[in-house]
Order: C-alpha cells, then structure tokens, then sequence
C-alpha cells in the first residue's frame, strides 16, 4: 500500500530532485532526446521500472520530448512509490 508523502517528505523530493517540478498532486520532468527513436528507448526503459514496481507514470512522448507525470491515484496523492520512482530514473542521469 502506497503511503502519501508528508508536506516534509514533499519538500525533500522537490529539493533532491530539481528538475522536476511539483504539480499538485503530481510531480512532472520533460526529457529532451536526440531523435524519436531515442526517446521511444527511454520510455521503453522507464516501463520496464515502472512495471517492476507496479507503478505507472504518465507518459507524454512529442518526437525528441518525453514527459513523466507521476502521482498515486490509489492515495490522490504523491506517495513513497513516486519519490522511489523519481530516484530511480534520476540516477540514470540526463538520457
């Protein structure tokens, strides 16, 4: 079960990850690939997290562009799964 962050834990998440920005409920990045391929193989890879973890960002691809959205709809709420999830595709570094 998702556990929501606390306003703390919110700010931490932010300030650790500062190319992402918090929406709401969701925190949101766009990444900017070299071509469409590039970014198709980025998405494949964040799936492939994501499925593992049985949590799903948004996805929005625009040719070179990927954007992730991530939030727990099952808690309305940023949760643990989107803090994990956010580390785990920032330590990949810039794609």
């Amino acid at each position: 079960m998702a556990t929501p962050l606390t306003p703390a834990e919110r700010d931490a998440l932010v300030a650790a990850h500062p190319a992402w920005a918090l929406e709401g409920e969701s925190i949101r990045r766009t990444f900017v690939l070299p071509d469409f391929a590039a970014a198709i193989g980025f998405v494949a890879r964040v799936a492939l997290v994501a499925e593992k973890a049985d949590h799903h960002p948004d996805i929005d691809i625009r040719w070179n562009r990927v954007t992730l959205a991530c939030t727990t709809h099952s808690v309305k709420a940023l949760s643990d799964l989107d803090r994990d999830l956010v580390a785990m595709i920032d330590t990949w570094g810039q794609p």
